[in-house]
């Protein structure tokens, strides 16, 4: 049952330095004070043995367990996780501030290795949990009700019980992860090794990625082309890391039997399957008027006849170009939340002041931004690009609000805190609207207010229709590999068939667009995740709907939802305030903010 924690990714994050401020780095000395850390060893030695005892004291008994044995087993493994998860919380963080680090990659890869061969021996415990007799499970959860605290996790182990495998074959799957492992850092260590040159300047990929939202039209069309030269020149590294993945991943799921690529994903989301059908189809068919009707708007904003890629997030005309320095960014975001409850200021206060953000941007350093919730005896850490747009302070709301949730969701132990997907952006999400509301509110012109609108609009889109497309991508991906070898032009078109269908027909693809699936992470590193935002987004909007309606103690409830963590189901979490994911109507209602922000800037046109 090993818990590893793992970042929480923003979908949106733009990259980050010129008068800024003075920028926080990390202090990650509150998980160890370096690679030579006595403490490391000390961790990594009491890691081994008390994998060695747990597998001697426990394997082929727990069946023989009564309710306070299985609780103190449990327990004995909660511990196991949290060690092991301040170790690859280290190990990772380092890596992450410079992937371009040799002997930071060789770090992370031998703390990986060895807690891999550690807790092979623990396999077996997953395993026996699945095949205890339910009614006896229930009548142990009756006597104890610690043990019952457990439930929830339990269950959701169970879940995968129809499809696990032998003894053997588990240890072997567990041992083999490493190799997968490899691949997703061949894929970052490229990615961030990639350089493009932009009118004789030499840049990393965020950097280039961020002239998408330049001013200047030229320089906008230069970076998109560049970024085609060079994922183009790299395509053959890129589509072997996609066949590698999604062909251990066929091999994985057929011998387990999983009837779809993406019931692993929905059974690690604790999401049933028809409630993302549900969320897929009514993005899929909101298109017309989401993305297309704002594309169309933007089309005649921008005076072109058709839109290019350059121009999907560029700046409207009307926008005037400024750069937020940190204070600002984290006055404004302070406020925000401040205003919301005073409590959920002083829980994002502490990032600011005790080194728990990363927010320059650094060669070598991994792009974009995410949470790493750690483990729940530290604290998270954030990690941004911090470049000073408009768009960076949303991303430091974001950013923070996965930070607070964390915080709080902390005291439910290791094995309960962490969030599936779908629930992890909800106070992120959360953040960032509360954030935007305040931004409007305190908008001192129709001009301000339209790029503002524009700007919100845009990033919902991005997270919604988006990642929905990507989601579809990834389907297509998936079912073709089953069919054997993709070439990249194979990707490409795959890529090419979803872009069109939901960007509209404002646009145009230029050559080379065709391999801009290359860089997108969560491809590699988790499959099918993408959900996981339009999922998020059209649930905080439900939720922002409430809490405009003036519901008595809606930030009570609020504070209750997120401290839950991962304990309670979806439908256990929204019941509170009147919603509910499995009607398919409910996504209907986030999808209409969407639309009304447009209808408002349509009429702004009149």
């Amino acid at each position: 049952m090993l818990h590893t924690p793992r970042p929480v990714h923003d979908a949106n994050a733009t990259a980050g330095q010129e008068e800024l401020g003075n920028l926080p780095e990390w202090d990650l000395s509150d998980l160890y004070k370096g690679e030579d850390a006595p403490e490391l060893q000390r961790d990594l030695d009491w890691l081994k043995q008390a994998c060695a005892d747990f597998a001697a004291d426990y394997e082929g008994k727990l069946d023989d367990l009564g309710a306070d044995g299985l609780l103190e087993c449990i327990r004995r493994d909660e511990r196991i996780s949290t060690v092991a998860g301040r170790i690859m919380s280290f190990a990772g963080l380092r890596y992450h501030q410079c992937t371009t680090d040799g002997g930071r990659a060789k770090f992370l890869s031998d703390c990986q290795e060895k807690i891999t061969e550690y807790t092979t021996p623990l396999v077996f415990f997953t395993l026996e949990l699945n095949r205890l007799d339910e009614a006896r499970l229930k009548a142990m959860y009756d006597e104890n009700a610690e043990l019952a605290r457990y439930a929830p996790v339990i269950r959701r182990i169970r879940a995968m019980k129809p499809y696990q495998l032998s003894d053997e074959l588990e240890k072997f799957l567990h041992d083999m992860g490493v190799v997968g492992d490899a691949w997703e850092r061949l894929f970052d260590e490229t990615i961030a090794g990639l350089t493009f040159t932009i009118d004789g300047e030499e840049m990393g990929i965020e950097s280039t990625l961020n002239l998408l939202t330049d001013p200047d039209r030229g320089r906008r069309e230069a970076a998109a082309r560049e970024l085609a030269r060079v994922f183009g020149a790299n395509i053959r590294t890129f589509s072997r890391v996609h066949n590698t993945s999604a062909k251990e991943k066929e091999v994985i799921d057929r011998w387990r039997g999983m009837p779809t690529p993406q019931t692993g994903r929905h059974l690690a989301n604790d999401v049933e399957p028809e409630v993302v059908e549900a969320l897929r189809d009514a993005v899929v068919s909101a298109y017309p008027r989401l993305s297309h009707r704002y594309y169309e708007l933007k089309r005649k904003w921008l005076g072109v006849d058709k839109m290019q890629v350059w121009d999907r997030n560029a700046p409207l005309p009307i926008e005037d170009p400024k750069t937020v320095d940190w204070d600002t960014a984290r006055e404004t975001v302070s406020a925000a939340y401040r205003a919301f409850d005073p409590r959920m200021a002083d829980l994002a206060e502490p990032f600011f002041d005790k080194g728990w953000i990363d927010a320059g941007v650094k060669p070598g350093k991994s792009p974009g931004a995410f949470a790493h919730p750690t483990v729940t005896d530290v604290h998270p850490y954030v990690m941004l690009n911090y470049l000073g747009k408009p768009r960076d302070v949303m991303t430091l709301a974001h950013e923070l609000g996965h930070g607070v949730h964390q915080r709080l969701a902390a005291d439910q132990g290791e094995l309960l805190a962490s969030t599936p997907l779908t629930l992890a952006e909800t106070a992120s999400v959360f953040g960032e609207m509360l954030t935007f509301r305040r931004m409007l509110d305190n908008a001192e012109t129709a001009t301000e207010r339209k790029v503002l609108l524009a700007g919100k609009v845009e990033d919902m889109i991005n997270t919604v229709v988006r990642q929905i497309a990507f989601y579809d991508f990834e389907c297509k991906l998936h079912a073709a590999r089953r069919e054997g070898e993709l070439t990249p032009d194979d990707i490409n078109a795959l890529w090419m068939s979803v872009q069109a269908e939901s960007l509209g027909p404002a646009f145009e693809f230029m050559d080379g667009y065709e391999t801009f699936w290359a860089y997108i992470p969560h491809f590699v590193h988790s499959p099918f995740y993408v959900y996981a935002y339009a999922f998020g987004d059209g649930l905080v909007n439900a939720l922002y709907a409430v809490y405009e309606e003036g519901t008595d103690g809606f930030e009570d409830k609020y504070f209750e939802m997120l401290k839950a963590g991962g304990s309670k189901h979806h439908t256990e979490l929204l019941a509170p305030f009147g919603l509910d994911a499995t009607d398919p109507a409910f996504w209907d209602k986030g999808l209409s903010m969407i639309s009304r922000m447009i209808d408002e800037l349509e009429a702004m046109e009149g």
